[in-house]
């Protein structure tokens, strides 16, 4: 953890905030569901001892509750949709 999480006051709440990759190519990182999904929790942590045990308690029940990835689309209708989104904000205006 960066040291200015850990230079504060232990009264002072924890806070972060994670960032994605472009929307663009978020399909290609499949960790971004997880973290999304993690920080969609929107949690206030007191300490980072308190933050470090609830991030190993949520990845138990999520690992306990793993499921493969389905595609449910092509390659080509995968490509096919990003061309599409690259051709519109390529233009003018946006």
């Amino acid at each position: 953890m960066h040291p200015w999480c850990t230079s504060g006051s232990s009264r002072t709440p924890v806070r972060f905030q994670l960032h994605f990759t472009p929307a663009y190519s978020s399909w290609i990182n499949q960790v971004e569901r997880w973290f999304a999904e993690l920080e969609r929790r929107c949690r206030v942590f007191c300490s980072l001892d308190d933050l470090k045990k609830a991030l190993e308690d949520w990845i138990k029940v999520w690992n306990a509750q793993a499921r493969p990835f389905r595609w449910t689309k092509t390659a080509d209708q995968i490509l096919d949709r990003i061309c599409r989104y690259c051709d519109r904000i390529s233009e003018p205006g946006h």
